[in-house]
């Protein structure tokens, strides 16, 4: 059996990748990790593919990060090799250009957490819970965790759960933001489609360029991000899609944008 499934929807406009190891609550060995990385290689180069989303298999976890069985008496060399593939992977969806949309639909610990994070934004179930408890085994978070809680959370509840390694529940992170809509189990891919729906019928460009000027822009001074989104907002105008855009408007029809970025 596969442990990630890849799912393609509306004419390959979305690509659903479930983490398929329900049985170890989505853990992630190096199998997985590897499928992963090589997963998000291949949408992020497909053309067709305008919105990411991860979720995990079952309704237990989302993902309780890395494999501890598979690690238990690991080398401190086979480990470094592991995660270096871990990072790798983690790099790729941080800096996808493609909007990733993470739906956590029980536990997301660990790298699972730092999974959730890595993405531009979460939905989750009320049955979700957050945690990063690397503090707790004798290590960090060590895909990025340490640094995306905080642009999450406010900072000192952020800094609170990285140090005791308790997690919080959906309905905490829905109350700080760190989680975009909160819904009943059953309807959380339903939920999470509409919005990549909305997201994957707009112009792939224009996406992309918005997602840049903010992302990019956040840690600017604010004119020095203003300069830099006006450099994006320029992209877009020299772009088909802004052509298309205005002549849909004035023909009262829905615009048909291009998959070209």
């Amino acid at each position: 059996m596969a442990v990630l499934l890849q799912e393609r929807l509306d004419d390959g406009r979305i690509c659903v990748l479930t983490l398929n190891r329900p049985e170890v609550m989505n853990a992630v060995n190096t199998e997985l990790g590897m499928a992963m990385d090589h997963a998000v290689s291949e949408v992020l180069e497909d053309p067709k593919v305008r919105v990411i989303v991860f979720t995990g298999a079952g309704d237990r976890a989302f993902s309780t990060g890395g494999d501890l069985k598979e690690r238990n008496g690991m080398t401190e060399e086979a480990w470094h090799r592991q995660h270096r593939m871990f990072e790798e992977a983690h790099r790729k969806i941080r800096a996808s250009i493609k909007p990733v949309i993470c739906a956590v639909n029980g536990y997301a610990l660990g790298g699972g957490c730092e999974l959730a994070l890595s993405g531009d934004f979460i939905c989750a179930s009320t049955t979700a819970k957050f945690g990063l408890p690397e503090v707790t085994r004798g290590i960090i978070p060590g895909v990025g965790g340490t640094q995306t809680l905080g642009r999450f959370l406010p900072r000192g509840r952020a800094i609170e759960m990285l140090l005791t390694g308790k997690p919080i529940s959906a309905e905490e992170a829905y109350k700080y933001g760190m989680v975009n809509r909160l819904t009943e189990p059953d309807r959380l891919l339903e939920e999470t489609l509409t919005i990549a729906r909305a997201i994957a019928a707009n112009s792939p460009l224009a996406v992309r360029m918005a997602k840049k000027a903010f992302r990019l822009g956040y840690d600017m001074s604010l004119e020095e991000a203003v300069d830099f989104s006006l450099e994006c907002y320029n992209r877009t105008i020299v772009h088909p899609d802004r052509d298309e855009g205005v002549k849909a408007f004035n023909e009262k029809r829905p615009p048909r944008f291009m998959d070209i970025y």
